[in-house]
């Protein structure tokens, strides 16, 4: 029994220790080796944890990592980043194996979209790049080969016959085919623009200003299920959502943006959230998704606070399994979070870890699980505490 209550206090000192190395040590790290233990005070909904095994080898990211896209229906996860004589896109699976790189004809990527369909994996990058491929959006087979060129290579400008780009940040692609592109972070443009499977423009909306339909750095674009678009306006501190099918504005989201803007925008699957990149803030937003038909002011039910300098840059959700992906240009690596709700039978070791001290009074097991324990939804944590003192 002396055991026992030994095990329990050096556990209690060292989870003291952890809290403080986070509390006042961790800001004086680079964001790498910032150790990953937080307490929340705040009474709130948690949704998601980081799934600390993908990818299952992080020596792949070579440079900053500025953007991902997940193509659900292969299981494939790719990753932009940025460096000299380093490979631009990294292609895992979405369990985590690296399987390939490429760079050819890549410059400067900083945001990327997988549009695949039961006939084709296809990847769209931008490109903002200086040189002979920069200021373009570019279509790729999942192999890296060429298939698709928008806008005047190596040219920026503003010009819509033929098509040109400044700097690029994001576009998607509709279940359709139809292609919407913010363009301009930072450069002459501020402005949405719809192309249809073609390449025809549909309907273009925005100039720089601080109005309606107008923008200070689009940044991120995804379409929701109900057919509206929306544009994360980093510089205006808002999203802005319009008509899909007319470019019509149908209202802002600015309450929840009073520190930083949105620098990314995606709908989980079920529809129910919208997931926000805050790049300078080093945070993630989730909030509740607004019925047909009425925008209204948007609510935050989530955050996920990342480590100081980490600046997730855009982000993918999974359209398979929820799962988020943030591509983090300081901390040059990609994450994932997944739901809570898809905790299962592989959590089991952490409920043996436990077990094991309980039935044991194993030290070095108890301090395993203790540091997966923060981990855990409030309901996991439940079982694992139940688990304890059941065998006590």
């Amino acid at each position: 029994m002396t055991r026992f209550w030994v095990c329990i206090a050096g556990a209690g000192f060292f989870l003291a220790l952890l809290v403080l190395h986070s509390r006042f040590c961790a800001s004086r790290l680079p964001p790498h080796l910032h150790f990953a233990f937080k307490i929340s005070w705040r009474a709130e909904e948690i949704l998601y944890r980081l799934d600390v095994d993908w990818p299952k080898y992080s020596e792949y990211f070579t440079g900053a990592t500025f953007c991902v896209a997940v193509d659900s229906l292969n299981g494939l996860v790719y990753v932009g980043q940025r460096g000299d004589n380093i490979p631009k896109v990294l292609v895992f699976t979405e369990d985590g194996y690296f399987l390939r790189s490429w760079n050819y004809t890549v410059d400067t990527p900083h945001g990327i979209f997988a549009a695949s369909t039961p006939q084709e994996k296809s990847v769209w990058i931008t490109d903002v790049g200086s040189g002979f491929y920069g200021h373009t959006i570019k279509k790729y087979n999942s192999f890296g080969d060429l298939v698709q060129v928008l806008g005047t290579p190596g040219k920026k400008g503003t010009g819509l016959n033929p098509l040109q780009f400044d700097n690029p940040a994001e576009l998607h692609v509709d279940d359709t085919g139809d292609i919407y592109i913010v363009d301009g972070d930072g450069g002459l443009n501020n402005r949405l623009i719809k192309l249809s499977q073609d390449f025809m423009i549909l309907w273009l909306r925005g100039e720089n200003g601080t109005g309606p339909a107008k923008f200070n750095i689009p940044h991120s674009v995804t379409v929701d299920s109900t057919g509206r678009v929306w544009v994360a306006d980093r510089g205006n501190k808002r999203l802005q959502v319009f008509d899909k099918d007319t470019g019509d504005w149908l209202g802002e989201w600015k309450n929840c943006f009073s520190e930083e803007g949105p620098s990314a925008v995606r709908f989980t699957p079920d529809g129910k959230y919208v997931v926000v990149a805050q790049l300078n803030l080093s945070r993630l937003l989730i909030l509740a998704a607004p019925p047909v038909g009425n925008i209204g002011d948007c609510s935050v039910v989530s955050t996920i606070q990342l480590a100081d300098q980490v600046s997730p840059h855009l982000l993918e959700v999974s359209r398979e399994t929820g799962a988020v992906y943030v591509a983090e240009i300081g901390a040059k690596q990609v994450q994932k979070y997944i739901p809570v709700n898809s905790w299962h039978m592989a959590e089991l070791p952490d409920l043996l870890d436990f077990y094991h001290f309980a039935s044991g009074n194993d030290c070095t097991a108890l301090l395993i699980g203790l540091t997966r324990f923060e981990h855990h939804t409030f309901h996991q944590q439940q079982i694992i505490t139940d688990v304890f003192y059941a065998t006590q």
